[in-house]
């Protein structure tokens, strides 16, 4: 695997970037080195991302030169690691109101509305890391032949619980928000409440499965 890039961010942080294509491989040992850089000294804290971590550190006490070369040696001794456990399931209502993408993206994709549907639900989808809002997961795994364009002007708002694609990416959306994906669907699983224990319904490293309850021209 190519070798990560290392920079800093600002004063108190330094990235650690692994080249394009986001594979699982490269997810798992992302949060090996999570794993591993927590422990160390002057950490103030660790944000695995899609491809990439964040190590923010206290800038009075650490030597970023040296936590730049411990995340270099860690990634090289990281083996792959699994961190979720769950396995979710989304039931979904696709198109209709709910979706109102799904027929032009079928169009564009040159698919029936039946088999985009089938594609997006046969896939087993794994949490890559959770952004953009509170419990909006980026899920790895979507079949390349739906791999769509975001939209060039985004929605002012999109609904609570829509399911989107954009790019390379399926997701949820939690909370009612702007946004430019393609939207395929929307479910009424909660998947960000803070008064529960975790408060985001989805992990990184848990498998997601969508199931459809009924598919809307």
């Amino acid at each position: 695997m190519t070798p990560p890039k290392i920079h800093p961010l600002g004063d108190t942080a330094l990235v650690c970037e692994a080249p394009p294509p986001a594979t699982l491989e490269c997810q798992r040992r992302m949060w090996a080195l999570a794993d591993a850089a927590r422990l160390w000294p002057h950490v103030v804290e660790v944000v695995p991302g899609m491809n990439n971590l964040t190590l923010v550190f206290d800038p009075l006490q650490a030597d970023p030169e040296g936590l730049a070369q411990q995340l270099k040696s860690a990634w090289e001794q990281a083996t792959g690691v699994d961190v979720g456990t769950a396995e979710i399931e989304i039931p979904v209502r696709y198109g209709g109101p709910d979706g109102p993408d799904l027929a032009p993206l079928a169009k564009l994709l040159d698919l029936s509305i039946d088999e985009l549907v089938k594609r997006h639900t046969q896939a087993d989808y794994i949490v890559f890391f959770l952004g953009f809002q509170p419990g909006f997961a980026y899920l790895g795994g979507l079949d390349p032949k739906l791999h769509a364009p975001r939209h060039p002007k985004p929605r002012l708002e999109v609904p609570a619980g829509s399911v989107g694609i954009g790019g390379e990416q399926t997701g949820i959306y939690p909370a009612v928000s702007p946004g430019g994906w393609q939207l395929l669907g929307r479910t009424d699983l909660k998947l960000f409440d803070p008064a529960r224990n975790p408060p985001t319904l989805m992990q990184p490293g848990d498998h997601v499965r969508f199931t459809a309850l009924e598919v809307l021209a």
